[in-house]
């Protein structure tokens, strides 16, 4: 089952929170999209099928929606909350240049659209939907709408190579570090418990997403950073041993390098959330 909540709007698009309380592996049924949407993850994660791709869903992977398109969803990690950018056709068009349909519907939210993301929902808040909540909505949708241009081609050779493919290790890898699996330690675990060679493991990431493992893993721990934050987290050394940085000295630097401010910065720059605030239930 799914709810929303109006959180604002301006001209030619609505933000809204989106909660599912589904429960399941399979596929709900088929249900065709009306609208251009962006849709970020909040909390959780689920796979979405749209016209026979499928792809996991989380905080870490945004995708686009568009008109017409077939989808499906599966919650085999339980319930989620999303935030769904609706944009106009007109707006669509703006933002896009006229490129027409994206090349792959998925986009990887690094850590600084993961804070463009926060500033959004905090700029809901503001009151002025003609300025503010524009000015944030803008660069968001153009960076995600960016990054939807398909990976490089595999090396040459690279597809006679057994096992699964790199978008299927990547999916599964990011499975495992999303749900804790105490394989996702290390990258030699983790090449052993997906059974694939840590090389081939390393360069599925770089090729499908653009970035290193390392880079993935911290992206992740940022964010979960960047949660404790906004809820209002005072010890900077609790949160550090509690994410699995060597000391406080380490989470600064990996933050600052994924987000461009201290944690002490982004405590004061993102606005915590009114009590009730959906995607903070």
């Amino acid at each position: 089952m799914r709810t929303g909540v109006r959180l604002g709007g301006g001209p030619g698009f609505t933000v809204d929170a989106v909660t599912c309380v589904d429960d399941h592996r399979g596929w709900s049924p088929a249900e065709v999209g009306s609208a251009y949407l962006l849709v970020l993850v909040r909390r959780g994660r689920f796979r979405r099928m749209a016209d026979g791709r499928g792809a996991l869903v989380d905080p870490t992977m945004a995708y686009l929606a568009l008109p017409g398109e077939e989808e499906r969803f599966a919650h085999p990690a339980g319930g989620d909350v999303c935030t769904s950018l609706r944009l106009s056709p007109r707006l669509w068009r703006v933002l896009t240049g006229e490129r027409g349909r994206p090349a792959r519907p998925t986009v990887y939210v690094d850590t600084r659209l993961d804070l463009a993301h926060r500033r959004l929902l905090a700029a809901t808040r503001s009151g002025d939907p003609a300025y503010e909540l524009t000015e944030a909505l803008l660069p968001l949708v153009a960076t995600a709408v960016a990054r939807t241009a398909p990976p490089p081609p595999a090396p040459r050779g690279a597809g006679s190579r057994p096992g699964p493919p790199a978008g299927a290790v990547v999916e599964a890898a990011r499975e495992a570090i999303a749900s804790g699996h105490e394989a996702a330690a290390g990258l030699l675990s983790l090449a052993e418990f997906l059974a694939v060679s840590p090389y081939r493991l390393s360069r599925a990431f770089t090729r499908e997403l653009g970035v290193s493992l390392t880079c993935y893993r911290n992206r992740v721990r940022v964010g979960r950073a960047l949660d404790r934050l906004e809820a209002g987290e005072e010890s900077l050394a609790r949160l550090a041993a509690d994410l699995g940085f060597a000391d406080q000295a380490h989470l600064t630097r990996t933050v600052r390098h994924h987000a461009g401010h201290t944690p002490a910065a982004l405590r004061r720059l993102l606005t915590p959330p009114r009590a009730g605030d959906p995607w903070r239930a």
